[in-house]
């Protein structure tokens, strides 16, 4: 199969050869090689460098530091120590993908890395992931929601597990006497439905909902809206990921993009709703994911002085329910270590129960392993997220060209203000199934 690097092969082939020799002693500048493709630092400790997506400052990057440094002291007398890299999503998620093709290119990959789920199988195919398949018990796989899975191999495991709904002001709905208390994850409201709600929004004086439609640098506004589509009875790839056409642009795709652009056309959304216009009164609904929680329960105590005056709704349906799912991944790379003994104790590590505990505590996600769910409480935002993940989840399209759709939907996301759906579809359509096409067989 060709490579998604396919275009640089020869000046790859140039740089490992000027790598390889770097690798074989080490390749790491703090330390020495030990002349089996691993890199050891002064006191002979194995070092594994491991590249987080977020910043360290942050909320989840202090989360993953702390477990690294437990790692570290737990791994302290086998000699093994991990040392983290946060490469900040500033340029967003294209920025960040961008910064692992050229890591690649340049074999200076870290051993294990930080993915978006929907990128396994184009990293997979370009040779980025290393093939855990058989490195993973099954009785461990199966602790697991979903696994990052190409081909029928395994090559990662993911950090947590997510889901969104429609974050709501309590307070607002009350005073617009809007009852929203029968629509649940398991019995969602309808297209029509929603759209009432909204219009009931609009004349009682205030903008119905955020449907994140200015967040479309990265892979937030796909990950938010991608489930209206499959909502609506379309698709966007065949079950193969090779191709788009009369999948991307049927007619009922059409439909799900249409329901989005119809909320513009009626007032219910808009491209310049403020970034915490819904935190502070001025938005009635506001669509993001599990990470919001911790936000609503501990920094806009003003407006929201408790749970009861905000709550969380579920996707709405249209010819079926479909609800957002996938996040972030951890994998062992390609790269040029070619011992992954310490790679593997560390992906245990952060992947193991107490790390998804802790983790998902500070980030307000839903854990990636069955064994750490907590009882939600019935009707809890947290019990919604977990329902709906369970009984309406759908990933986003398996292909090996997603960085490619991710980028296509955006435009799309983008145009719909006034833009015409099947010309947006179209054009989508045709870029897609080119890139498709550039790595078939």
């Amino acid at each position: 199969m060709k490579k998604l690097l396919c275009s640089l092969t020869s000046l790859l082939l140039v740089v490992i050869m000027l790598f390889g020799m770097t690798a074989c002693v080490g390749g790491n500048p703090d330390g020495t090689g030990d002349g089996d493709g691993t890199s050891t630092d002064k006191e002979g400790n194995t070092i594994v460098k491991i590249m987080f997506h977020v910043d360290k400052s942050s909320t989840e990057g202090q989360a993953y530091q702390k477990r690294i440094d437990a790692f570290n002291a737990a791994y302290k007398d086998q000699k093994i120590k991990a040392q983290a890299i946060f490469k900040a999503r500033s340029a967003g998620a294209s920025g960040y993908e961008t910064e692992l093709q050229n890591n690649q290119l340049e074999g200076t990959l870290a051993d294990i890395i930080t993915f978006d789920a929907p990128n396994t199988a184009a990293y997979a195919s370009a040779g980025l992931l290393y093939d855990i398949s058989d490195l993973i018990s099954k009785d461990e796989q199966d602790k697991f929601f979903s696994l990052n899975m190409y081909n029928g191999k395994l090559y990662g495991l993911p950090i947590q597990e997510s889901s969104a709904g429609f974050f709501y002001n309590k307070k607002i709905f009350r005073e617009a006497g809007i009852d929203v208390g029968g629509y649940t994850a398991e019995n969602p409201w309808t297209f029509e439905q929603f759209k009432d709600v909204c219009a009931r929004l609009k004349a009682h004086g205030v903008t119905p909902v955020d449907m994140r439609l200015d967040a479309t640098k990265d892979e937030t506004a796909p990950y938010l809206l991608y489930p209206f589509i499959y909502a609506a009875g379309g698709d966007f790839v065949s079950s193969d990921g090779y191709t788009a056409k009369g999948y991307y642009n049927s007619a009922e795709t059409a439909k799900g993009f249409q329901f989005i652009k119809d909320l513009i056309t009626a007032g219910y959304t808009s491209y310049s709703i403020g970034a915490t216009d819904f935190f502070t009164g001025k938005v009635g609904m506001y669509l993001s994911s599990g990470w919001t929680i911790p936000d609503l329960d501990n920094k806009y105590r003003e407006q929201f002085a408790s749970r009861d005056d905000w709550g969380l709704l579920p996707y709405p349906k249209g010819a079926e329910a479909a609800s957002a799912t996938g996040s972030w991944s951890y994998a062992i790379t390609n790269n040029h270590h070619e011992d992954k003994t310490a790679s593997l104790e560390l992906l245990k590590w952060m992947t193991s129960a107490e790390s998804s505990e802790a983790i998902t505590t500070a980030t307000g996600m839903i854990p990636a392993r069955r064994d750490v769910v907590k009882n939600y409480a019935q009707g809890s935002p947290e019990y919604t997220l977990l329902k709906q993940l369970e009984l309406s989840g759908r990933e986003r399209p398996v292909t090996v060209a997603y960085p490619t759709f991710s980028t296509t939907f955006n435009q799309i996301i983008y145009g719909l203000g006034n833009g015409n759906v099947t010309d947006l579809l179209n054009n989508a359509t045709n870029t897609l199934q080119d890139a498709m096409d550039k790595v078939k067989k």
